[in-house]
């Protein structure tokens, strides 16, 4: 069976000593109240090898919001899978739609990463969606068919361990939301894809969760779908509340 999982993307917010207090806090909010599901905290590099101990891992778990496309080296202000991982850190998220637009990741540097991730035993959290203008044209399903090819090269095995987001683009930040269907009708084509290349196991326990301004109010009716398994939760992750409202959908 596939998990159901609410990842916070903290994204470039937090200084080290605000990222420890948010993480301390939601640990004992969910220790007093238990998740259904499996919670993840992704967080700037410089507070992974602090919040990693201080939460429960069976209870949350830590990734990054980015790892390098090479092994180690003359790369400076890079920080490598292994980096990563040596931190007690599980999960990594790539592809996300921001390191794409600011930063030029191509389809070719994102395998790359992925690989590298999966060597380091650190589970990546893939981020595919399309642009206002790909939406209106109607092209979002041969965008995110583009977007897979950084992990459709993966053997079976290797892209069971791969949680995948899909992201509208055209509603992170903007206030705009994906309508419930909107996001079904989507991830049931990203689920279709993965059938078609992996068979209809793989697919089945495939993640794919909804990333696009996913609030405590809209949570509830977009997790209900059959095909959206959770969320990546941009600014509602930086609240406590707002964080623990979402993930209180899946009671």
């Amino acid at each position: 069976m596939r998990k159901n999982i609410v990842a916070g993307n903290w994204k470039m917010n937090k200084n080290l000593q605000e990222g420890i207090a948010l993480a301390k806090e939601l640990n004992e909010a969910l220790a007093a109240d238990k998740p259904n599901c499996d919670v993840v905290i992704c967080t700037p590099f410089i507070h992974l090898a602090s919040v990693t101990p201080i939460v429960d891992s069976a209870v949350i778990g830590v990734g990054a919001e980015n790892c390098a496309d090479k092994v180690s080296g003359a790369y400076t202000g890079e920080v490598s899978a292994e980096m990563v991982a040596s931190t007690g850190t599980q999960y990594v998220i790539l592809g996300h739609s921001e390191r794409r637009s600011y930063y030029g990741e191509t389809v070719e540097i994102l395998e790359e990463k992925v690989k590298l991730a999966l060597a380091n035993n650190l589970k990546p959290i893939f981020c595919i969606g399309e642009v206002l203008e790909e939406r209106q044209a109607e092209k979002q399903n041969e965008v995110v068919a583009a977007q897979l090819a950084s992990v459709f090269t993966l053997s079976a095995e290797d892209f069971s361990k791969i949680i995948l987001a899909y992201e509208p683009v055209w509603a992170i930040g903007t206030g705009l939301t994906a309508t419930p269907e909107q996001a079904q009708d989507i991830h049931a084509y990203i689920r279709s894809l993965i059938a078609e290349k992996y068979g209809k196991e793989v697919a089945d326990n495939t993640s794919i969760l909804y990333g696009g301004s996913c609030k405590p109010s809209n949570a509830k009716e977009l997790f209900a779908k059959p095909d959206v398994d959770g969320g990546l939760i941009g600014g509602a992750a930086l609240k406590v509340a707002d964080f623990k409202g979402i993930i209180d959908a899946f009671k």
